[in-house]
């Protein structure tokens, strides 16, 4: 196993205010249907220069005194996906055509990280005969977020200037249940229960021993649009986008619907900036301040 991170960098101080290693399987939740059979399929991409939105889906730049940077996204899953016809479908109201595997082995009803399918950019997070996407126009695609999982770099000052990387996992779902999951390269086992915004932190190829440091956030930006007439609940990740042109399901289709998942990634790792030089130093007192997916936009292929 691999050292990693925690008190010579002091990262678990860190606050984030705002915001059995499965993680490489491109699984297919099951569904009615034969092979031959036409499916929807979705699948996501991390895009850096995508527009950045704030939680009500307006274009956002980075306030003065933070800083801010574009993680590489290694993995990422998905707890729910809705299909809305209007602006003005309240959320569960649309068709939804995945529900992700729940449980109270927890307590409280939580997503079971164990079964989630978590995959890289352009991996598969989706596919199921598109007979379950009834026949009817659609305006907007709703996706619930579940985990992320990406590298970051950061800086050292003591006891020698030092640029480094290192893998944030962060659990965004409204509550999850966790047994174990990795970071990088090391393994954390919780076999509880953890709400939105818990994390954990590792250094990859670290000069010195250090553990994984771990923590809550108190949320993350979640980008809604249409938040004025189709709201979410608070504690959620339901990313919400807009069709370039409306998509129409007939019912008649002879050839898969594949819709890539475009998230921007665009400086979506932000931070207090004590010095102005855009570089994320946790020992000088840069704590994290958001860390949530900018925006989505679903692109019919």
């Amino acid at each position: 196993m691999k050292l990693t991170l925690i008190a010579p960098l002091s990262l678990a101080a860190l606050v984030f205010l705002a915001g059995c290693k499965k993680d490489d399987d491109a699984g297919t939740p099951a569904g009615p249907g034969t092979p031959s059979a036409p499916r929807l399929v979705l699948r996501f991409a991390f895009d850096s220069t995508q527009v950045r939105l704030n939680n009500i889906g307006q274009p956002s730049t980075v306030p003065a005194g933070h800083g801010a940077q574009s993680p590489r996204f290694n993995r990422m899953s998905a707890h729910y996906v809705e299909f809305a016809p209007t602006a003005f479908t309240p959320l569960g109201s649309g068709k939804v055509v995945y529900h992700a595997p729940e449980t109270t082995a927890g307590g409280a009803n939580a997503i079971d990280f164990a079964q989630g399918i978590r995959v890289g950019d352009g991996g598969t997070f989706l596919s199921i005969p598109l007979s379950e996407l009834a026949p009817g126009t659609y305006e907007w695609l709703r996706v619930s977020l579940a985990y992320q999982n990406y590298d970051v770099h950061f800086r050292v000052n003591t006891p020698i200037q030092a640029d480094l990387s290192g893998t944030v996992a962060s659990f965004i779902g409204f509550n999850t249940y966790i047994g174990s999951y990795v970071v990088h390269d090391s393994t954390v086992t919780v076999n509880d229960d953890r709400a939105q915004g818990y994390w954990a932190f590792e250094v990859i190829d670290p000069p010195y021993p250090v553990p994984v440091s771990s923590g809550q956030a108190a949320g993350t930006t979640v980008p809604n649009p249409i938040s004025a007439t189709s709201p979410i609940p608070a504690g959620s990740c339901v990313v919400t986008g807009a069709f370039a042109q409306p998509l129409t399901i007939t019912g008649n289709e002879t050839g898969d619907v594949i819709i890539t998942v475009s998230l921007s990634t665009n400086k979506s790792f932000e931070w207090t900036e004590t010095d102005g030089d855009n570089v994320w130093e946790p020992l000088e007192g840069e704590t994290v301040t958001d860390m949530g997916i900018r925006g989505l936009i679903p692109r019919v292929e």
